[in-house]
Parts: C-alpha cells; sequence; structure tokens
C-alpha cells in the first residue's frame, strides 16, 4: 500500500513540477514558505543574472507559525543576506498570507516590472501559474522552482506524508479556486485525478 500511495503522489508531484521554466526577467518574487531551498535558488538566479532584485513575500502559515518567531519574508531575507546577497537587491513584504496576497502584494511593490519570475515549492508553482493572472494581468510572467526529489529531498519540516496533504490540497484548490475567482480555470489530466482521488481516500485531506 506504501508503494502506491508513493506513486500516486509521485504522479502529483512530476505533474505540478513540470510548468516550471526560467527566463531573464526584472525580478524574482519568493512565494516564502517553511522551506529555504527557494531562497537558495532566487539567490543563485540573482547571481547568474537571471534578474535585478528579489522580493520575499510572505507572513506565517500552517508549518512556519510554529518553527519560526518572524515572518518568512523576514526568515527568507535573512537567509539571503547571510548567502552573501547584497541588500540593496532584496526587498520584503510581510503580510501575505497566500498565493493571491503574495502576488498582489509585491506588485504594489514593483509596479514597473514588466516580467517576473515567480518561484515557490516545486507543488505549488502551478498554483502560483493560475493566480497571477487574476491579480496581475498584465505582467509577463513565469513559474519555478528548485529541482527537488520527490520522496528523498522532501523538507524534513513537514516530512513526506505532510507533504502528500498538501499535495491533495493543492490538487482541491486548483479545481475549487476558480469558481470563487482565485484562479483561472485548469484542466487537470485523468491521471492526476485519479491519483488525487486516491489519496483523498486513503486520508490525505490534512491541508483541505
Amino acid at each position: 500500500m506504501l508503494t502506491e500511495t508513493l506513486h500516486h503522489a509521485y504522479v502529483l508531484w512530476s505533474y505540478f513540477e513540470s510548468v516550471r521554466s526560467v527566463e531573464k526577467s526584472d525580478v524574482i518574487v519568493v512565494c516564502c514558505s517553511y522551506d529555504l531551498r527557494v531562497c537558495d535558488y532566487a539567490c543563485e538566479l540573482l547571481t547568474d543574472g537571471l534578474a535585478e532584485r528579489i522580493i520575499f513575500s510572505g507572513k506565517q502559515g500552517r508549518w512556519t507559525s510554529m518553527i519560526w518567531d518572524k515572518s518568512e519574508s523576514d526568515i527568507f531575507y535573512d537567509h539571503a543576506i547571510n548567502k552573501g546577497i547584497d541588500k540593496d537587491r532584496l526587498f520584503k513584504e510581510s503580510t501575505a498570507t497566500n498565493i493571491g496576497e503574495n502576488i498582489a502584494c509585491s506588485k504594489l511593490l514593483i509596479q514597473d516590472a514588466q516580467k517576473v519570475i515567480f518561484l515557490s515549492k516545486p507543488n505549488t508553482i502551478l498554483r502560483v501559474k493560475l493566480t497571477v493572472p487574476v491579480h496581475w494581468a498584465d505582467v509577463q510572467y513565469c513559474v519555478s522552482c528548485p529541482d527537488i526529489q520527490f520522496p528523498d529531498e522532501i523538507s524534513n519540516i513537514v516530512g513526506v506524508f505532510g507533504l502528500i496533504s498538501e499535495m491533495v490540497g493543492d490538487v482541491e484548490r486548483i479545481i475549487e479556486y476558480p469558481r470563487q475567482g482565485y484562479q483561472v480555470s485548469h484542466k487537470l489530466p485523468e491521471e492526476v485525478l485519479v491519483s488525487y482521488n486516491y489519496l483523498k481516500e486513503k486520508g490525505f485531506v490534512h491541508c483541505l
């Protein structure tokens, strides 16, 4: 049963991360989380000349409110400074509590940006891609994430089972949020829906 569970989880993981791409842009917007590897990746892209600035966006969430006493954006900002990134190229936005707010609040800080790279965890970038058109319709953008292997490299903050629950929640939101105006609609492949329903029936419902 565990092997079958991991198989269905991998179907979701692979589909989510398949939308990633990177193009030279004006700024990188990081949708912060518990995974500092997203910050590391943003710093790599900045150092490689893919953008001139980084905005870290995020208050605290389900996991980070239990592990950090500062906002996600503060933690990511400090981490980037410790990696040697010039603070003049870093900005933070510490009020956003969801992906829509990550995008909308960052837009207020960089209204001159024509092209943006949005970064998040692999399981979240599809939701980011579907949310940008609602809050920043006229921007050119791409979404990306660090190259993290499932299940061996999953953050030990959430663990594999916690991540599976997250992914089930991600699929649920991709299905439901367009009706509520939070995302544009997206047709999920049948194999993704099969895996989503299997995992949901097995009890991975803690992030719904």
